[in-house]
């Protein structure tokens, strides 16, 4: 039975189920912290497949290698500071007035009865550029603000932010996994962006438009106080900085990450000038520069005291600290389950079904992305599974492209437990697991779906 379990396939799927359903179990029925039941569980799951226990928590002399310090030490080595400097970001804009004058215009533009439009369209735009999680951690402060001002659920209008952000994280460059994608299949970056647009579009307009307004009419998630620092009697802005100046503080981050993607591609290797891009194109030190010129323009330029900015910045971080732990829990889980073989257990036994090579690429990623949590560890290794096949089949540009396409679609399915960008988004809009599973979880599910529908059909024709 053991041997079962922890060697043959079908022990391996039956571990992953029963470890997530009492994950479930413990945060929805028992109510205990997800952090600790995240720990408790990824713990339990590592034991009963019989991974050495030097290899889950290391030895009393070194510990820096195992599962449980490589889990929590990834992620957060690339978040931590993203958040926090994002945090400050968002508090600064808003202390100052300017993700209201921001927020204000967009619906102006747009109208206040489409004011989630307005959240997707930015999401959607700024994704492009800008990793997940960052575009999370600048644009979530905006979300804050217009939830509060039209006075409606916090999921109304963070869906849709979300719903563009997830569509060009999977299906668009320069994001990592539609570029691996394009590497491992012979695929030209150009047409990965044209098909990824033609299939992500009508994904966000049914997912990010349709659903999120059909669930957030039903779900009601306020807008906590502390998310809201500026609301506090006495500190709102009476004299807001212009709107010009707003957008100039926000793009700068988002120009250099960009600048930092592309100088690696167009610029010499090794040169002086690629050094540079690479350097101010890293999200922390982008997001570094932002929160400096917006503390002197938005803060001590207009009257603000370094020990104000100082005060602004303990209370802006207060949530984070519980929003870190979760996420750092989280990839552990995800690792533990990677390490017990869970995933190629999945991908194999799909990779056998003999379903046509589009259908079997997009189960197979959905399978990688249920299994172990991650959009580009799902869609890089569907990638190199279908290659061979695919070398034969003479596909064209295009047909790869939405092969490539349908893989992406597939890493965005079902977010859930054992997905840090699960806890992220719980954590961050004020939402309980139930609320996630139902919001987050099936909006990712509508996108993948839609946008394999798309690929799928136009595979059919070309």
């Amino acid at each position: 039975m053991i041997d079962w379990l922890q060697h043959s396939t079908g022990g391996l799927l039956t571990l992953a189920a029963v470890s997530i359903a009492v994950l479930l179990f413990l945060i929805i029925k028992v109510k205990l912290e997800p952090f600790i039941a995240l720990i408790v569980v990824g713990l339990l799951t590592a034991l009963a497949a019989g991974l050495p226990v030097v290899q889950i928590v290391g030895s009393a002399q070194k510990a820096s290698d195992s599962l449980l310090e490589k889990g929590f030490g990834g992620i957060l080595g690339h978040i931590a500071a993203i958040i926090g400097l994002g945090t400050i970001l968002g508090s600064i804009l808003e202390r100052s007035g300017g993700a209201q004058v921001l927020t204000s215009a967009l619906l102006r533009a747009i109208g206040e009865k489409r004011a989630p439009l307005a959240m997707g369209l930015a999401g959607f735009v700024f994704g492009i550029p800008v990793f997940f999680d960052i575009g999370i951690f600048v644009l979530a402060p905006l979300v804050y603000v217009a939830a509060k001002q039209g006075g409606r659920s916090l999921v109304l209008y963070a869906l849709p932010l979300l719903a563009g952000l997830s569509i060009t994280h999977a299906f668009l460059p320069p994001h990592p996994g539609p570029v691996a994608a394009a590497g491992l299949l012979h695929v030209e970056l150009g047409w990965i962006i044209l098909m990824g647009l033609v299939c992500g579009i009508p994904a966000f307009l049914v997912g990010g438009v349709v659903y999120s307004t059909w669930i957030g009419k039903r779900i009601d998630v306020p807008v906590p106080a502390e998310f809201l620092v500026a609301e506090e009697e006495g500190e709102k802005e009476t004299n807001p900085p212009s709107l010009g100046l707003v957008l100039g503080i926000i793009a700068v981050p988002l120009v250099l990450i960009l600048a930092g993607t592309f100088g690696s591609i167009w610029l010499p290797k090794a040169s002086a000038a690629a050094g540079v891009a690479a350097f101010i194109g890293t999200p922390a030190v982008a997001l570094t520069v932002s929160v400096l010129l917006a503390s002197w323009l938005l803060g001590l330029r207009r009257g603000l005291t370094g020990k104000d900015l100082s005060e602004l910045s303990a209370k802006s971080l207060r949530p984070v600290a519980m929003i870190l732990l979760v996420v750092g829990a989280g990839a552990f889980f995800g690792a533990v389950l990677s390490a017990t073989g869970i995933g190629k257990a999945v991908a194999g036994s799909l990779d056998n079904a003999g379903l046509p090579v589009i259908l079997a690429a997009y189960v197979i990623s959905c399978g990688m992305r249920i299994a172990q949590g991650s959009a580009t560890v799902a869609i890089v290794t569907t990638s190199g599974i279908v290659a061979p096949t695919v070398a034969t089949l003479g596909y064209s540009q295009m047909q790869l492209a939405l092969l490539v396409v349908a893989i992406s679609a597939g890493s965005i399915i079902a977010s859930h437990v054992n997905d840090g960008g699960f806890w992220i988004i719980s954590r961050y809009f004020n939402m309980t697991v139930p609320q996630t599973l139902k919001t987050w979880t099936v909006l990712e599910t509508v996108l993948s779906v839609s946008g394999f529908g798309v690929a799928a059909l136009l595979m059919a024709v070309v």
